[in-house]
């Protein structure tokens, strides 16, 4: 029994630290295995999907290469839609970092929720991680919509959703994600369909 709940919790830990892996295994879509059942059942077309990885990517090594460890920026594209959340010193270097990401090719349009003010903690970034782990588990329980069709960030407690959403797949997402503990606000970045 105790080799078990060990096992449990090791589970635990890697699903609150890794969001993304530990969704992707808890749907069943392994590397290889399901990845192109995740891709065909996202309404963005697949050139578009492997964009918005080149814009995370791209955004994030011209952030690090200027700031280095002296910023926290997070930077996650849907449809080619950018949201940037995390932390930075100072008014001036939050406008710089937008205009960097803004440059990336592809981007269509930023949004930048960076907060002005001390890099977060470790802790702190675990318990977003808890969290957007619990808004994609209650997506996946409540069966409202495609869970890929709504991507989660959540920085020190505010949940971001973005993705290609009706009107009805937005109002259900914001009601899941506002009414798990722990959420202090939800906020919406939505692309509408239709």
């Amino acid at each position: 029994m105790k080799g078990l709940s060990l096992r449990l919790f090791v589970v635990t830990l890697l699903f609150a630290f890794l969001p993304g892996c530990a969704l992707l295994i808890a749907t069943g879509v392994v590397a290889g295995v399901g990845t192109s059942t995740a891709v065909s059942q996202d309404r963005r077309t697949g050139g578009i999907f492997v964009e918005d990885e080149g814009i995370e990517m791209r955004g994030g090594r011209r952030i690090s290469e200027k700031f280095g460890s002296n910023v926290h920026v997070n930077v996650t594209s849907f449809n080619r839609n950018v949201l940037l959340t995390g932390e930075v010193p100072s008014e001036s270097i939050k406008k710089e970092i937008g205009n960097l990401v803004a440059g990336v090719e592809n981007v269509r349009n930023i949004t930048n929720e960076v907060a002005v003010g001390e890099i977060s903690t470790f802790m702190s970034r675990s318990n977003d991680a808890l969290i957007t782990s619990k808004v994609k588990g209650r997506f996946m329980d409540a069966g409202k919509f495609q869970i890929n069709h709504v991507k989660v960030v959540t920085e020190n407690g505010v949940v971001y959703l973005l993705g290609l959403v009706n009107r009805q797949e937005a109002l259900s997402a914001v009601d899941i994600a506002s009414s798990t503990s722990g959420v202090n606000k939800v906020v919406k970045v939505f692309e509408y369909q239709g």
